[in-house]
């Protein structure tokens, strides 16, 4: 077909750095190669993530290198961090932007993000929620701004077990993610049986981790919570079989690429209702969903759902049902690398 140069973290092949953004990336590279893509993978030195955005390594030599008029799909955690060269690299190459999420409320940021994005041939989100609030925030052309979701190929079922205490986080521990909210829902239902896997980098807010083990700790609940850091490949398919539910208590998610990985499998999701994670959850014809959603911020409210998943088997029952169900809608990362490769095709021919 053509060059493609995809420019992304260097983390995103190091196992120790497991996250939906590197996940995302990895799956589309491979999956644009099968669809005839040439493509030229150019790694930008971290570490990420950061919130030093203007510290990344430049990844001017590696931009030089593309030819005039030659088309590259960039990270958008890269571009972020260096909007200047991007903004100048635009009037000589066809770039098109991957958002996973959008940046926060410092201005500064959102500036850099504002002039990336308008400079770009053209933005990819990862949902419809990011399309959105991007629209909402920056005087983007809508038609250059498109959703390719993360896909989900199917897994084998997890059976579950009858009594459903088998909880399952998937998620890097620091506090976007939440776990100081999930631990305390957890001490809420410290009287019921239940054992809970945290699965996730244990290093890049070791303060906060520590903190969560204090809470813990406080709360007797501390021999209950296996806090196990992030896992080969094999071990993590391990403890998504093994489970019955997973939690999440994200402060904000751009998508919630382990919902649908829980759902591939069958498993039902309890989460908070941020950001694109109802639309990963997705709804059945009916307007059931394959797990229960609940507000933002109110650990009281997660932990009465996690009483009524624990102690109702007609919740269970019917949840797992909903979540089999959800398993076949889902759509597999070829549909994603297929709506990828049509935005880029689009921009390289003009």
């Amino acid at each position: 077909m053509t060059d493609l140069h995809f420019v992304v973290p260097d983390t995103v092949h190091r196992p120790d750095r497991p996250s939906g953004g590197n996940t995302y990336d990895r799956s589309i590279g491979a999956g644009l190669e099968s669809l005839g893509w040439t493509v030229r993978e150019h790694a930008v030195p971290g570490p990420w993530p950061r919130t030093d955005r203007m510290a990344c390594g430049a990844p001017a030599g590696m931009l030089a290198a593309v030819p005039d008029g030659g088309l590259a799909l960039v990270d958008g955690l890269v571009a972020s961090c260096v909007p200047d060269l991007f903004v100048s690299e635009a009037q000589r190459l066809r770039i098109v932007v991957l958002v996973h999420m959008p940046l926060g409320q410092v201005d500064a940021e959102q500036a850099g993000e504002c002039r990336v994005l308008g400079a770009a041939a053209a933005v990819l989100t990862t949902s419809v929620w990011t399309r959105e609030r991007l629209l909402e925030r920056y005087a983007l052309d809508p038609h250059h701004v498109h959703v390719a979701e993360p896909g989900a190929d199917a897994r084998p079922l997890a059976p579950g077990t009858a009594a459903g205490g088998e909880l399952l986080c998937v998620a890097a521990v620091t506090p976007t993610k939440g776990h100081d909210r999930l631990v305390a829902a957890l001490a809420c239902v410290a009287d019921l049986p239940w054992r809970c896997v945290c699965a996730g980098a244990l290093d890049l807010e070791p303060t906060f981790v520590e903190g969560l083990r204090r809470q813990a700790r406080r709360s007797r609940i501390d021999r209950r919570i296996d806090f196990a850091g992030p896992l080969p490949r094999e071990d993590l398919d391990r403890a998504y079989a093994a489970a019955d539910v997973l939690l999440l208590g994200s402060r904000s998610e751009a998508y919630g690429m382990v919902v649908t990985e829980a759902l591939a499998r069958g498993l039902p999701v309890i989460a908070t209702a941020v950001g694109g994670v109802p639309e990963a959850m997705g709804q059945g014809p009916d307007g059931g969903r394959a797990g229960m959603l609940v507000p933002p911020g109110d650990p009281r409210a997660f932990a009465a759902a996690l009483r009524a998943w624990l102690t109702e088997t007609e919740v269970r029952r019917d949840l797992r049902s909903l979540a089999r169900q959800r398993r076949h809608t889902l759509t597999g990362w070829a549909v994603t690398a297929r709506t990828v490769s049509a935005v880029l095709g689009q921009v390289h021919r003009g």
